[in-house]
């Protein structure tokens, strides 16, 4: 739905109306009597209803401009406020900053990170957009989000790109599983094992640009929304998964599961903070990519000794 009046009417209305004169309100607006008469009779034609009556050298409102008048004030001080606000909130390095990730283990180690730089700008709001994680570029790109964590390559000049850290995805599997005697796993290995990924199996980035691909197809395939089940279940037997090293470096350091590399060459991730290019010099949205770069999750990786096949 179109409307007729612009701010700039507004302001004449309200102007004309204080000082009773097209002569002083144009002083006010610096535009002429003659632009300001201009637009007069352009926002009466549109309304279809005279704003003002000459009585003598006054000009005076009629009831149609009392209405319009009483609208305008409201109005043009709702932005005064907007504006008066905005501002401050540049001044006090203040605001909002929506972030997502394309991962759902990286909100494992996002707590600690927003809490330094909760301290460093107490007066931004971080809001956390769990629902973005399946499509952040889409999400970016609509406006709805601010920063994404991505590892998916994004080639859209529309949006500001900078490397975080790069990350490895390894295989995790019971103690007990025969990949435990393996110093790597090939991708030919997964055609006999139940593989648990997160929701939805479309988005698995190792089943459908890793496996797949190269034809092969896991005996089946259980989706697990939580990192920890699938650690678990892992843990149980009763299926194997892929997960970041530094997620599930813990659980390895402690004994309860291996990590085994995909192939021997490492199946390995960039990660990046996407932004639309027009935010990336906002100040307290390139101090959170900064801490991202010093604080992001990094785990040594080192190539598991050859195992002994021998019978314990």
């Amino acid at each position: 739905m179109s409307m007729d009046l612009e701010i700039r009417h507004l302001q004449l209305v309200a102007a004309v109306a204080d000082l009773g004169s097209l002569t002083r309100a144009g002083d006010r607006l610096h535009l002429t009597q003659s632009a300001l008469s201009h637009q007069l009779r352009d926002i009466e034609s549109r309304l279809g209803a005279p704003l003002f009556l000459r009585i003598g050298k006054r000009l005076v409102l009629t009831p149609a401009g009392e209405r319009l008048l009483a609208s305008a004030k409201d109005v043009l001080a709702q932005l005064q406020r907007t504006e008066d606000e905005i501002r401050q909130m540049g001044r006090e390095k203040s605001g909002v900053l929506r972030l997502t990730t394309e991962c759902y283990t990286c909100y494992h180690w996002l707590p600690p990170l927003l809490m330094q730089y909760r301290r460093r700008f107490p007066r931004v709001e971080v809001r956390i957009d769990v629902d973005a994680t399946h499509h952040p570029v889409e999400m970016l790109l609509a406006g709805k989000i601010d920063i994404g964590i991505v590892s998916s390559e994004i080639n859209d000049r529309r949006l500001a790109v900078t490397p975080v850290f790069e990350d490895e995805v390894v295989l995790i599997a019971s103690k007990r599983h025969r990949f435990a005697q393996q110093t790597h796993v090939k991708v030919t290995d997964l055609r006999d094992e139940t593989l648990f990924v997160y929701p939805p199996r479309e988005e698995s980035t190792v089943l459908q640009k890793v496996l797949l691909p190269a034809g092969v197809s896991p005996a089946r395939v259980d989706e697990v929304m939580l990192t920890e089940a699938i650690a678990e279940l892992v843990k149980a037997g009763l299926g194997v998964s892929f997960l970041a090293r530094w997620a599930v470096q813990p659980m390895v350091d402690a004994g309860a599961i291996v990590a085994r590399p995909l192939t021997a060459r490492g199946l390995h991730r960039v990660w990046s903070a996407a932004m639309p290019k027009d935010l990336a010099s906002v100040d307290y949205v390139a101090a959170f990519v900064e801490l991202l770069q010093a604080h992001a999750p990094s785990v040594r990786v080192e190539r598991p000794r050859a195992v002994s096949r021998a019978r314990s």
